[in-house]
């Protein structure tokens, strides 16, 4: 389990983060809402080990991970897919997979290296072809493919959806839902609301770097925190139900 622990971030003297708190589980998709700046983007990045804290904590089962370097926490199964997928588009598909697999075994990579083709067929036929030549769907799913093969017990997604059209939406979240299916455990930060909660288990939603709601999605939509979430930062000014 990942445990965040009331964390706080500062840019200088920009606090980016000030009191998230969130927890993500085996086989569960936390989705993480809130308006452009909330610090979701840092939450994940501070996971991640790309991000020090001013103050807070990180757990990984129990024990403190925070302010570890971010090759460390890879090792440890906490994979990080950022926002915009940033695939090396002059490298072939399968290079762009490999690249992913360097903190493991070369029978890790291999039967990871399976595990990406049987999930995602389209990344077994252009294997060879340059990554750059994907449709933007399709280099999503790479991003996916790449952050699987460190066999990963936690994946933090950062706007999957982006710039993606809306039927490529549908099948990115449920590529989602498939790999947490597999007992993974996503955190998701997502601006596509909508999309994110039909896939989701858990819902937190971060204002101005704060947790306003945490809890399961099924009581989400009826919420204020949550349902405001949808109309963006300034709406968030309603009482909780």
């Amino acid at each position: 389990m990942i445990e965040i622990r009331d964390l706080h971030v500062d840019y200088g003297k920009v606090s980016a983060v000030r009191g998230v708190s969130v927890t993500a589980r085996p086989g569960r998709v936390t989705l993480v809402l809130g308006a452009n700046g909330a610090g979701k983007t840092t939450t994940l990045r501070t996971v991640a080990g790309l991000t020090t804290p001013s103050s807070g904590d990180v757990l990984l089962d129990g024990e403190s991970i925070k302010g570890w370097p971010a090759h460390k926490i890879l090792k440890r199964g906490i994979s990080l897919v950022p926002e915009g997928r940033k695939v090396f588009g002059s490298l072939t598909v399968h290079e762009n997979l490999k690249i992913g697999g360097l903190v493991a075994s070369k029978k890790a990579r291999e039967e990871s290296m399976r595990t990406v083709f049987e999930m995602f067929p389209i990344l077994e036929e252009r294997q060879s072809g340059p990554a750059g030549l994907l449709s933007g769907g399709e280099q999503q799913m790479l991003a996916f493919g790449r952050s699987l093969m460190s066999q990963p017990g936690y994946i933090l997604m950062d706007e999957p959806s982006m710039g993606l059209a809306p039927a490529v939406v549908d099948r990115v979240m449920a590529s989602v839902r498939s790999i947490a299916d597999r007992g993974i455990g996503v955190l998701m930060v997502e601006q596509n609301a909508e999309a994110g909660m039909k896939i989701a288990d858990d819902v937190v939603v971060v204002n101005r770097g704060e947790s306003v709601y945490s809890g399961p999605v099924d009581e989400a939509r009826n919420h204020s925190s949550v349902v405001l979430a949808f109309l963006g930062e300034a709406a968030l000014t309603g009482t909780d139900n």
